[in-house]
């Protein structure tokens, strides 16, 4: 059975939400609807299968200072252009 249900939001969110429905084909209801089905749904991690490769970086990264520059200049000297 479907039931009404009365949101009040920003203006501006709700506007950002019927543009993002249109572009995808849905509705605003079926949006929220989808993420309403997904609440309380959390998976445990045993349950989540990631690669030794992928577990293998966790932490890497900790504390470093990098950021999308390092990143570019890493592609530049790579393959000789940056984000083709």
């Amino acid at each position: 059975m479907q039931s009404k249900l009365t949101l009040r939001l920003d203006s501006e969110l709700i506007e950002q939400a019927k543009a993002y429905a249109r572009s995808t084909g849905r509705s605003v209801s079926e949006l929220v609807a989808a993420y309403f089905a997904l609440l309380g749904r959390e998976v445990a991690a045993e349950e989540v299968s990631v690669p030794a490769a992928v577990r293998s970086l966790h932490g890497r990264l900790a504390g470093a200072d990098v950021d999308e520059r390092d990143y570019r200049a890493h592609l530049e000297t790579r393959y000789g252009g940056a984000g083709r």
